[in-house]
């Protein structure tokens, strides 16, 4: 048996700058979890936009079963993580979207600088990614090439099996995910965090996403039967809640 390859979650958040255009991301925020199958070591990798610019989150509002009940717009400033009301009417003259643009630049060679190390770092050479294609065009964009990387898309890979689009946030109620101090902990399976790395994941961020989707992998790769039970099951739960 030779040496298993390490598995790769990448989670990129990202909104359009606030007053700006609606077809222009900026990343915000960039995760890397790897994953050592032989040692069963979890590592992660985190890159914060630092320019003092607002950009716009949506935040999927969710009931008790992970069904989204509502979108809610926010405004965040990448710099220090402050929140504001989001104005539909909010918007920026010219010469003021040009000033954005040349304080979020310096963030395309931060980002590629950011992955390419850790890329090589880690030897990596899959990535998962969950409904990933504007994550990838977005580091793309930033200059990274990942033309001898395999993607693989879980969210497609559901989809095409259980012909339904299910959300992060459904999949968590699926596998039972829940983080209780240093171990991430599913129906099934439990990985232990360095207490230092731990301290780098909580709701919301992209550490955080990165761990609940590396899970969602998990139970589904190596307890598949039980997995689609209680994806079912989920399923079956919100539709007697429609009625």
């Amino acid at each position: 048996m030779g040496i298993k390859r390490n598995l790769s979650v990448l989670e990129v958040k990202y909104g359009n700058l606030y007053g700006g255009f609606p077809n222009f991301f900026s990343i915000s925020e960039i995760s890397l979890l790897v994953f050592e199958p032989d040692t069963k070591r979890i590592f992660v990798e985190t890159w914060i936009n630092q320019a003092d610019v607002d950009y716009v989150s949506v935040i999927a509002k969710t009931d008790d079963l992970g069904h989204t009940v509502d979108r809610v717009k926010e405004v965040i400033n990448m710099r220090t993580g402050r929140k504001k009301a989001f104005d539909e009417e909010y918007k920026l003259n010219e010469e003021e979207i040009k000033n954005l643009f040349f304080k979020v630049r310096p963030a395309q060679k931060a980002v590629k600088g950011f992955l390419l190390k850790n890329f090589k770092k880690y030897a990596v050479n899959q990535i998962l990614t969950f409904d990933g294609r504007r994550d990838i065009f977005l580091c793309e964009k930033s200059g990274v090439n990942f033309m001898r990387m395999r993607i693989i898309d879980l969210q497609r890979e559901l989809n095409s099996e259980t012909n339904y689009l299910f959300s992060l946030n459904k999949l968590s109620k699926v596998i039972d995910f829940r983080m209780e101090n240093s171990y991430l902990r599913s129906n099934n399976l439990e990985y232990w965090l360095h207490p230092i790395a731990a301290k780098q994941f909580y709701p919301g961020n992209a550490a955080y996403d990165a761990a609940r989707l590396f899970m969602v992998n998990q139970e589904y790769r190596l307890h598949h039967d039980d997995f689609l039970v209680k994806a079912q099951l989920l399923l079956n739960k919100i539709q007697a809640k429609k009625r």
